[in-house]
C-alpha cells in the first residue's frame, strides 16, 4: 500500500476499517472455542456475608497462583465453616452463545474444612498458611482465558441450605496471541479488605501510606467500591470491570490470550502479540511491569489503554513466606509527580506520596488527575482522525457517562505528536469539577497507543450476564454504545495492520 493511501484511509471520517480474517472470525482459536456449549451455571446463586461486611466464612477460597499454564499444577485453599463437604466447578468465561461461560470440570465433592485467619502481621499484612484443599494439573486443551471456580457446600440434610463463592485464576498461552488481554489482578487485590477491614487503604498512617502490604494468599471478599453485590465476593473486580471486555472480545472472534499483572514482570508473557490491552481499573504497577510495556512500546507493540487512574502506585511484588515469587504487593510510592499543592483538597489523602517510579505519561499519553473520581461524558474533540470512522460523531458530540469512575488527563507536554481525541469535564460529586483528555499516539515504528481515559470504557461494549453496571458520584454509564464498539473495532484493526 502506498504511503499517499495508507495515509488516507488513517484519516478519512466515516470510514470503519476492515478487520483481518486471521485475527477475528469463524477461524480464530477463540472463535472456535466459543463454539462450544456454555451455560449461565457459572454464577452464584446463594451467598451470605457473615462475618463483618465483606467476608463470608461459610465458603471460601483463593487459588495458588494468579496465573498458570497449560500443564501446570494449580491449588486451591478452601475453608468451611461449619465443616462441610464442598464441590468446585471450573468455567471459562467467555462469550458461548451469550452464556459467559463454559463449564470445564467439576472436582469433589471434597471435604472441607475450618482454616484460620491469620494474625496481622508486619505492613500490616494478612497472609494465609491454608492446608490445600485440591489441586489441577491443567488440562493442554484449556484456551487461555479468565477461569471462575464456583465453590458450594454440600448440604448435610435436605433442610439446609448451601453457600457459594468464587475463586479465579487465569490460565496463559505458551504462544501470545494477537491481542493480549491483562486482567488488573493487582488493584483488585489492593483493595480487597478481606478478613475484616485489610486493604492497601485501610491503614492508620492514612489511606495512600506507604510501606502496607497485601497477598494474594487470602480469598477475595465483597467488592468494595462504588457498588455493592455480594454476588461478586471470590471473583476480585473481574465481574465489572474486565467481563464486558472479555464477552465482547470473544463474541466478535478476536484471539486473544490472557495474562494477570504478575506475568508482566517477564516480557516473554506479551512478546509476539500485535496488541496489548490494560483494562478497567489497573492502578498498582511493578515499575517491571513499567519496563516491559515501555520496551514493547518501542519495538512496535500497539497499546490500548482500555481503562482509568492506571499505573498510578508503584507497588513492587515480593514473594510469599513460602517463597512463592509474586505473592504480595506493598504501596511504594506513585509513578510520576506528585498530583495536587498544599491548597488541594486531596492533599491530606495523597500527602504520603512520594514520586518512586518514572512518569506514567511516558507510556500512557496521559495519566491519573485530581480529583480522580466522577463522572462525566466522553466529548469528540477530533471528528476527522481515524478512529471515529463510522461513528458519526461530530465535534462536540458525546457519549453520556462514559468516563467514570476514575479517569486520565494532563497530556504529556514533551509529546508533540499526541492527538486528543476527546476531553471534557468530570462531575467528582457535590465538590468540584475535574477533567480527563482521551488521547492516542504513534510508537516509533508505526504501531499505536491509545488511551480511551476512563475506567468504563468496557461498559459500553457489553453487558453479559453476572455483570453490574457501576454507578459513581452521581452519574453511570449507559451500556453499550455502537459507536465505542465501533471506535473499538477501528483500534483493533489498526492495531492487527488489517488494512
Amino acid at each position: 500500500m502506498s504511503p499517499s493511501r495508507r495515509k488516507f484511509i488513517q484519516s478519512a471520517p466515516g470510514l470503519t476499517l476492515p478487520v483481518l480474517k486471521s485475527d477475528a472470525g469463524e477461524g480464530s482459536p477463540t472463535a472456535i472455542e466459543n463454539r462450544k456449549a456454555g451455560t449461565t451455571d457459572w454464577q452464584l446463586t446463594r451467598v451470605k456475608i457473615n462475618e463483618g461486611n465483606y467476608r463470608t466464612s461459610l465458603i471460601e477460597g483463593y487459588a495458588s497462583r494468579q496465573s498458570v499454564l497449560p500443564g501446570e499444577e494449580i491449588a486451591f485453599y478452601v475453608s468451611t465453616r461449619p465443616a462441610r463437604e464442598f464441590t468446585l466447578d471450573l468455567y471459562r468465561m467467555g462469550y458461548y452463545g451469550g452464556t459467559g461461560g463454559r463449564h470445564l470440570k467439576r472436582l469433589g465433592p471434597l471435604e472441607g474444612q475450618e482454616q484460620p485467619v491469620p494474625e496481622m502481621g508486619e505492613k500490616r499484612l494478612r497472609e494465609c498458611q491454608w492446608e490445600e484443599s485440591t489441586s489441577l494439573v491443567t488440562p493442554d486443551d484449556w484456551q487461555s482465558g479468565v477461569y471462575l471456580g464456583k465453590l458450594t457446600t454440600v448440604p448435610e440434610t435436605e433442610s439446609e441450605p448451601y453457600w457459594q463463592s468464587y475463586v479465579i485464576f487465569v490460565v496463559r498461552s505458551r504462544k501470545p496471541a494477537s491481542v493480549v488481554f491483562q486482567v488488573s489482578d493487582n488493584t483488585w487485590q489492593a483493595y480487597n479488605r478481606w478478613p475484616v477491614n485489610e486493604s492497601l487503604y485501610t491503614n492508620p498512617d492514612g489511606a495512600q501510606a506507604p510501606g502496607v502490604a497485601v497477598s494474594f494468599d487470602r480469598p477475595y471478599g465483597k467488592y468494595v467500591q462504588i457498588t455493592d453485590n455480594p454476588l461478586s465476593i471470590g471473583s476480585g473486580e473481574f465481574l465489572l470491570w474486565e467481563f464486558p471486555l472479555c464477552f465482547w472480545l470473544e463474541k466478535e472472534g478476536y484471539s486473544v490470550s490472557y495474562v494477570s499483572n504478575s506475568d508482566l514482570v517477564d516480557r516473554s508473557a506479551i512478546d509476539g502479540a500485535d496488541v496489548f490491552l490494560s483494562v478497567g481499573h489497573d492502578e498498582y504497577w511493578d515499575v517491571r511491569q513499567f519496563r516491559t510495556v515501555q520496551q514493547a512500546i518501542d519495538a512496535g507493540m500497539n497499546v490500548l489503554w482500555l481503562c482509568g487512574n492506571s499505573v498510578f502506585i508503584d507497588s513492587p511484588f515480593s514473594a510469599s513466606a513460602k517463597g512463592v515469587p509474586n505473592r504480595i504487593i506493598e504501596r511504594k510510592g506513585c509513578y510520576g509527580e506528585l498530583r495536587q499543592d498544599e491548597t488541594d483538597s486531596y492533599a491530606g489523602i495523597l500527602g504520603a506520596l512520594q514520586s518512586t517510579a518514572p512518569d506514567e505519561r511516558k507510556i500512557m499519553g496521559v495519566r491519573s488527575v485530581v480529583p480522580f473520581n466522577g463522572g462525566g461524558d466522553w466529548t469528540c474533540r477530533n471528528p476527522g482522525h481515524w478512529v471515529f470512522g463510522g461513528t458519526g460523531m461530530a465535534e462536540g458530540d458525546s457519549i453520556p457517562g462514559l468516563v467514570g469512575w476514575e479517569h486520565h488527563g494532563e497530556p504529556d507536554p514533551e509529546r508533540e505528536d499526541l492527538e486528543i481525541l476527546a476531553a471534557g469535564k468530570v462531575w467528582a460529586g457535590g465538590v468540584r469539577e475535574g477533567a480527563y483528555s482521551s488521547v492516542i499516539f504513534p510508537g516509533p515504528k508505526g504501531n499505536v497507543v491509545f488511551n480511551a481515559s476512563t475506567i468504563f470504557w468496557s461498559q459500553g461494549l457489553a453487558s453479559p450476564p453476572g455483570h453490574w453496571v457501576p454507578y459513581s458520584h452521581f452519574s453511570r454509564p449507559h451500556g453499550p454504545d455502537e459507536r465505542v464498539i465501533a471506535m473499538t473495532r477501528n483500534l483493533l484493526a489498526r492495531a492487527l495492520h488489517s488494512w
